[in-house]
């Protein structure tokens, strides 16, 4: 079996720091507005806070997620620690139009069928039948992997059509 890597994606410093500080940055502001100038109901005392451990717990997801890589085999889409995101053989088509539900810098799979959810924040997610790939990372890598990947179905397509004629 080939094992070689066709295509990498991973976010690049400065869009990865950008995000993390974003959110904790949010979840700061949110925690310090509940506590040092609290509202005058308990209930939205509660909602920010909340919302600002949240906010926390989320920066620290994606800090975490964005340290992994996703990379495109012959046999489907895997990240670095392994985990399988979708095996090239339950890929039916990819969607990455301008007015696809993707995430940013990214596209959409769609699988012949569904898989559990799953989410790393700023890289990958999946829900049901289709897998995004993208958030924090540089659109010209999600590209090439786009690309690739629609080459690679191509290729399976056209080996199907043979073995039926």
């Amino acid at each position: 079996m080939n094992d070689e890597i066709l295509a990498t994606v991973s976010a690049s410093a400065p869009r990865r720091w950008l995000g993390v500080g974003m959110m904790g940055t949010l979840g700061v502001l949110l925690l310090y507005i509940a506590l040092a100038v609290p509202p005058q109901s308990f209930s939205w005392q509660a909602f920010l806070l909340v919302m600002g451990v949240g906010s926390l717990w989320l920066a620290d997801a994606t800090r975490r997620a964005t340290e992994r890589v996703v990379e495109l085999r012959h046999d489907g889409l895997r990240d670095s620690t392994g985990a399988v995101i979708a095996s090239l053989d339950q890929i039916a088509s990819i969607d990455r139009g301008t007015f696809a539900m993707k995430p940013s810098n990214g596209f959409v799979i769609r699988l012949s069928e569904k898989r559990p959810r799953a989410w790393q924040p700023g890289l990958w997610w999946a829900i049901g039948s289709r897998v995004g790939i993208g958030g924090v990372t540089p659109g010209s890598q999600t590209k090439a992997m786009a690309q690739i990947l629609e080459m690679l179905l191509a290729e399976r397509q056209s080996g199907q059509d043979d073995q039926t004629s």
